[in-house]
């Protein structure tokens, strides 16, 4: 009977100790699934070597030196509303901002650590609470990118990366790293509230350690969800959702595939979904890479993000002026004189009724039946589309005009014009 008890017992705590999501943090996914569409921002002092933000790593070099860079940093051109407002026009409904990547710079005002853009900067301004102002002010959704290793800090235990840096190795405490962390983000939460979910990234620094690394992530989402519940919580770690995860998310690759290297075995789970996405090579700011994917290409990523029932989260790397780059920003507004044309198809929409086609995807309104969208990625002449429902009508959302389309019992050929727009075509269909 003893036995039985405590068994009982045990069972019962791991019970209660199971996430259950609040009914806010549910209406909240729910929006999250809706917007579809995201910014990025790598954006730290590493923008100031230009060589991306994994500088300190890939250049061997010593976290004294390369922390000089914040001394000099001074992004005199920043214009948190100006940027906010460029997301705005490109159909963005959220901006993720890292807060704190691998450096273990902070972006904003933080009473944790000195090595923050307030105190280490001549600058003095916190940026984060500019942009945080900003997207309130015009209704974007703010979500934070938190690093959870960092190649400076003593008490971070030693990972795969930063191992150059010249940080001492016999002060290594977890559990102080911890509760470092969990300040930190404590301050994002109710300085720069509303905060709509939090984006962590880093667990991958101890995947191959002989003994396995506990990061303790069940205990730190918990405090998290216990100062917001509604706060969406999501780790880029290439695994399925662990406890207390809101969203899973996908690093360069849309769910189920694999050409960066990264989702290797990564299963697809029952989460709200996200994809991140360069829009050249780097996340953080380069120099040296130039090799921007054009409109046409991010705007079928996008379309090809939902009709797999996924967000898109596309980066953008400013600059150390502050200042976004001129090519982030001509894509900016290419994809949003798309979207103000095309948006519906995308906003509000998930799959559509066919997997993707040669000549591109479906999408369809969230809970509409009689609707869906054709994107034509490749012209091939006429597009044919097995469905059985009786179609009311087939127009193009360029420029209004009834496409001529035939039925054939369950299938349905659409015929389309000799010469479409050079982006993603896209073709309401309502059925009766």
């Amino acid at each position: 009977m003893m036995i039985a008890g405590a068994m009982l017992l045990a069972s019962t705590c791991a019970f209660a100790q199971a996430y259950l999501p609040s009914e806010g943090n549910i209406r909240e996914r729910r929006e999250f699934v809706k917007e579809r569409f995201g910014i990025f921002l790598h954006w730290g002092i590493y923008a100031s070597y230009a060589q991306g933000e994994w500088y300190m790593n890939t250049g061997k070099l010593n976290a004294g030196e390369y922390a000089k860079a914040a001394s000099g940093f001074y992004p005199a051109a920043y214009d948190a509303s100006a940027w906010v407002k460029a997301f705005k026009d490109a159909g963005a409904e959220y901006v993720t901002i890292t807060s704190r990547h691998h450096d273990g710079f902070s972006m904003f005002a933080t009473k944790q650590s000195d090595y923050n853009i307030v105190d280490a900067t001549p600058f003095k301004r916190d940026v984060i609470k500019e942009l945080a102002d900003a997207c309130h002010e015009q209704g974007l959704k703010l979500q934070f990118y938190y690093s959870i290793l960092d190649w400076t800090r003593d008490d971070y235990p030693l990972g795969e990366s930063g191992r150059n840096a010249g940080r001492r190795t016999d002060r290594q405490d977890y559990d102080h790293y911890l509760a470092f962390m969990k300040a930190q983000c404590k301050e994002l939460m109710e300085n720069y509230a509303p905060v709509r979910a939090l984006w962590f990234d880093g667990y991958w620094d101890h995947k191959r350690d002989s003994i396995p690394f506990d990061w303790k992530m069940p205990e730190f989402y918990s405090y998290l969800h216990s100062l917001n519940p509604d706060v969406l919580i999501g780790n880029n770690h290439h695994i399925l959702p662990i406890e207390g995860e809101d969203f899973q998310m996908f690093e360069r690759d849309l769910p189920g595939q694999n050409t960066a290297g990264f989702s290797e075995g990564q299963e697809i789970g029952t989460l709200p979904l996200e994809m991140c996405q360069t829009m050249n090579h780097s996340w953080g700011y380069s120099v040296s890479d130039q090799d921007y994917k054009s409109i046409k290409d991010l705007v079928c990523k996008l379309a090809q993000c939902v009709s797999l029932n996924t967000n898109l989260l596309l980066n953008i790397g400013p600059q150390a002026s502050g200042e976004l780059p001129q090519a982030a920003l001509d894509r900016l507004k290419g994809i949003g004189e798309w979207m103000r044309v095309n948006g519906e198809s995308i906003k509000g929409c998930g799959p559509g009724p066919l997997a993707e086609q040669e000549w591109g995807v479906t999408t369809a309104p969230i809970g509409d039946p009689k609707t869906f969208y054709l994107h034509v990625f490749e012209n091939p002449g006429a597009v044919m589309v097995a469905k059985k429902a009786k179609v009311k009508a087939v127009t193009a959302l360029y420029d209004g005009k009834p496409l001529v389309f035939k039925k054939f019992k369950d299938r349905l050929l659409v015929t389309l014009p000799a010469n479409l727009p050079d982006t993603d075509y896209v073709i309401r269909i309502v059925q009766k």
